[in-house]
């Protein structure tokens, strides 16, 4: 099977830069969870500080989903344009100089050299070679979209993302004296990436996807695109409100940010629906179920995740107790594996077997991957959860000490290694599969 056009063999080694990087974060991740739940040696301690390794997972998380959007982008803009990528070599160095930029965080992040500021620890002279990064990656998407040969709303949704996820990074560049400015503008780079220009990113790539696996009409798909960048603008940026609660910001804070932040999800669960739909009344078949799998997984996690445990406790009555415990975290997690990590697992379950040339292969392995992590990530959810509720009873309504919370909080924490345990072996499983991925036809000649 041939690919439509040469250069979207530039997304390969994106994918694989990410899904190492991804392991990795789980296994950082694993380890911060058994921090928790059991006493570490002090020399362990002193040597991996809770904060250095909570730094490199978050930053993991980060890049690697990065990575797998850029390689995505690479893949689907030639199509989408109907040319080939603008510059290839600019590609190969954009991810250099991010792959570098990341390694060289994290080994810093281990002999203390951080910026300090939660979820954007990377020390300052790295932002510089992340905006050049970005700034490539613009240029070169923007320069194909330009000599492309038509230009639609799906192409106007992802550069619209991209263009303001390189602007909101510039708000991580300087460092305000007065910590309630600095961190007002913190959350513009935390927020309106995750929830403003990534979920722009997010709705282009699900319409590409929906419309190549299930044969529905690009009109079904994109109109709701425009319900997306409507509900970016009413919603993703009045939804940063949220965060304001605890920096001084006006009342009226309270109300818009708790409330308008939960609808975000929707127009991607809308999406799927009206395609479905449209799949049932002309009897359309999907001719690939292991994409079509994950892509219905994102779609309900995602609302489940960022909207359902979003609202839930992003409401001012609730937040005033539940703010920054692992309720918070219970979100996160669910939130970013539903939205972003199922996305990029989707594309690369349907651009990796174009890019090595598989016509047809055995599914099934995909289809256990997705069930064996998205059913470990809803019981770390619920683990997380119950140890949040425990911890805001006893620390914010009872008065209790930290360390009491702490003690009850650690068997749900060991609960939360062993599903860390199950969630890595069924990501090995998935990352064995695409590495691996055969003809079928050469499977079946093997038997």
């Amino acid at each position: 099977m041939q690919l439509a056009y040469r250069t979207q063999r530039v997304a390969y080694p994106y994918f694989l830069v990410a899904l190492p990087l991804f392991l990795l974060q789980v296994v950082v991740g694993i380890w911060l969870a058994a921090s928790y739940a059991f006493t570490m040696p002090q020399w362990l301690v002193d040597a991996l500080p809770f904060g250095t390794t909570r730094a490199i997972h978050t930053n993991l998380l980060v890049l690697w989903l990065l990575l797998g959007f850029m390689g995505s982008t690479y893949f689907m803009v030639p199509e989408e344009t109907e040319r080939d990528i603008f510059s290839p070599r600019l590609a190969y160095l954009q991810l250099i100089i991010l792959a570098g930029t990341g390694v060289a965080a994290v080994v810093g992040f281990v002999f203390g050299w951080t910026k300090g500021r939660p979820l954007l620890e990377i020390p300052h002279p790295l932002d510089y070679l992340i905006v050049v990064g970005a700034l490539i990656f613009l240029f070169n998407v923007g320069m194909t979209m330009i000599r492309g040969r038509r230009f639609t709303i799906t192409q106007g949704a992802l550069l619209g993302g991209l263009v303001f996820l390189a602007l909101m990074y510039l708000f991580n560049l300087p460092f305000y004296r007065n910590l309630t400015i600095d961190w007002y503008y913190w959350w513009w780079v935390i927020h309106l990436w995750v929830e403003g220009a990534w979920e722009l990113v997010a709705a282009a790539l699900t319409a590409w996807i929906l419309m190549k696996i299930t044969g529905v009409p690009r009109k079904v798909v994109e109109k709701w695109l425009y319900v997306e960048l409507g509900l970016f603008l009413f919603t993703g940026i009045a939804g940063t409100g949220h965060h304001y609660y605890w920096l001084g910001a006006p009342d009226y804070w309270l109300w818009v940010g708790g409330i308008f932040s939960a609808l975000e999800p929707l127009p991607i669960v809308l999406m799927l629906l009206d395609a479905m739909r449209f799949m049932r009344k002309r009897q359309i078949q999907t001719n690939n179920r292991v994409v079509y799998t994950f892509a219905t997984g994102m779609a309900v996690l995602h609302l489940i995740g960022a909207g359902v445990w979003g609202f839930v406790h992003t409401l001012p009555m609730i937040n005033y107790y539940t703010h920054g415990s692992q309720i918070t975290v219970a979100h996160g997690h669910l939130a970013f594996f539903g939205a972003y990590v199922l996305l990029n697992l989707m594309f690369f379950y349907y651009a990796i077997p174009k890019l090595k040339g598989v016509e047809t292969f055995k599914e099934s392995r995909g289809v256990v991957a997705f069930w064996w992590t998205s059913l470990t990530m809803i019981a770390m959810t619920l683990a997380f959860s119950v140890a949040g509720i425990l911890q805001t009873y006893i620390e914010r309504v009872m008065g209790m000490g930290y360390m009491t919370a702490q003690a009850q909080m650690r068997f749900w924490f060991a609960i939360l290694v062993v599903l860390g345990g199950l969630f890595l072996i069924g990501l090995v499983i998935l990352i064995w599969d695409l590495f691996r991925l055969r003809p079928l036809e050469d499977l079946e000649q093997r038997a």
